[in-house]
């Protein structure tokens, strides 16, 4: 069974037993995290979409740990202008371990 979650202004689709990196998220490493925004739900034909969301489906998680992505570099250039800027940022994300979806 699979499931399509909002969490952090993306979409995630998710399954029972993998681990997704979404955005940070306020809990702790080993704590309980329950997505209720879930926008689709289902197996095979046995297909159900909300609208927007389902009311009684549910997924939960156990975030694992909180970490920072690879760098993104990113770089200003005007020609002729001998304007040059170089930034980089790295985003934070949390790791979770889907453990359920209650449908």
């Amino acid at each position: 069974m699979y499931a399509i979650i909002r969490t952090g202004g993306k979409q995630y689709r998710v399954a029972q037993g993998e681990d997704v990196k979404v955005e940070k998220l306020e809990s702790k490493a080993g704590d309980q995290v329950v997505f209720d925004k879930v926008l689709l739900a289902g197996e095979g034909e046995n297909v159900r979409i909300g609208n927007p969301f389902l009311e009684d489906t549910r997924v939960i998680g156990r975030l694992r740990r909180h970490g920072k992505n690879r760098k993104v570099v990113v770089f200003k250039y005007k020609k002729r202008k001998n304007y040059r800027r170089t930034r980089g940022h790295r985003q934070e994300y949390s790791l979770v371990r889907i453990e359920n979806i209650e449908a």
